[in-house]
C-alpha cells in the first residue's frame, strides 16, 4: 500500500467495492471522467507506438513491462534484476547504483526476494483481496524497504514493484497524482474503485485496451496509468 507520506491526504473511498449502483469513490468518479476523454485511444496508441507514421518513435515507456520478456515470468518473478533495472529507467527514474548493487549482489536482493515471494503474480488487481495491498502486506513491506534506501524515493519504490507485478501493482507518479489525487493509500483506493459498480472502471480499461489494439500482455493498471499521465501530460499542467 502507498501510505502517502508528503503531501496532504484526501479523505478515504467511501464506495462498498463490487456492488453495482453504489455511490462511486472519489477516484473511480475521477478516473471515469478521465478515460471518457475522446483522446485517450489516440493518446494509448501514440504511446505504444502504434499506427506511428514513419520516423515516428514511441515513448520510451511503452517497453517498461516487455524488455526482456517482462518483469513477472516466472524465471524472475521473485527477484529483481539488472533488466528490470533497466526497464524502470525507460519511465525517466533510475535507481541509485549503490542500491542497484546490493539488489544485484547483496542483502537487499535477498530481503527484497523474500517479500515478492509472497505477493501474488498471476492476479490481477480488480481480482485479489484487499489484504494483498493493504498496509503491513509483503507488497507494503517491499515498498517501505525500497524506500528506505538512500535516494530512492516513493516513485522509484512503486515503478520497480510495477515492474515485478504489472497487474496487481500500478505505477503512480507525481503526474498521476497531480491527476486524480492524493488518497490515504492509492493502492488500497484504486482496488475499490476497480471493484465497485460491478468492476465497471476495470471492464472500461479493457475496452479501451482492445480498441487501442494493445496486446494482452499491457495490465489494465498499466492503461490506466498511461492514459492517465498522458491526458494530464497534454494539459500542461506543472505537477509538484
Amino acid at each position: 500500500m502507498i501510505s502517502m507520506k508528503d503531501g496532504v491526504l484526501m479523505a478515504a473511498p467511501t464506495a462498498t467495492p463490487g456492488v453495482s449502483g453504489g455511490t462511486l469513490s472519489p477516484l473511480g468518479q475521477r478516473l471515469h471522467g478521465l478515460l471518457s476523454s475522446e483522446r485517450v485511444v489516440g493518446d494509448l496508441r501514440h504511446y505504444f507506438g502504434i499506427g506511428v507514421p514513419p520516423g515516428g518513435v514511441p515513448f520510451t515507456g511503452s517497453r517498461f513491462e516487455h524488455l526482456a520478456g517482462g518483469g513477472d515470468r516466472p524465471e524472475v518473478a521473485d527477484r529483481i534484476t539488472a533488466e528490470d533495472l533497466v526497464a524502470v529507467q525507460t519511465l525517466s527514474v533510475t535507481v541509485p547504483a549503490s542500491v542497484a548493487l546490493d539488489i544485484l549482489e547483496g542483502s537487499l536482493g535477498v530481503r527484497l526476494s523474500g517479500l515478492l515471494q509472497a505477493i501474488p503474480r498471476d492476479i490481477d488487481m480488480v481480482d485479489a483481496d484487499a489484504d494483498v495491498v493493504a498496509d503491513g502486506s509483503s507488497a507494503d513491506q517491499a515498498w517501505s524497504l525500497l524506500c528506505e534506501q538512500y535516494g530512492v524515493n516513493w516513485v522509484i519504490a512503486g515503478k520497480v514493484l510495477a515492474r515485478k507485478r504489472p497487474r496487481l501493482l500500478p505505477v503512480y507518479d507525481r503526474i498521476v497524482r497531480c491527476a486524480v489525487g492524493r488518497p490515504p493509500s492509492f493502492w488500497l483506493a484504486l482496488h475499490a474503485a476497480l471493484r465497485e459498480d460491478d468492476a465497471a472502471l476495470y471492464r472500461r480499461l479493457l475496452e479501451l485496451r482492445q480498441a487501442a489494439g494493445l496486446p494482452e500482455t499491457v495490465s489494465a493498471l498499466r492503461v490506466c496509468d498511461v492514459a492517465v499521465w498522458m491526458n494530464h501530460r497534454a494539459v500542461g499542467h506543472a505537477c509538484p
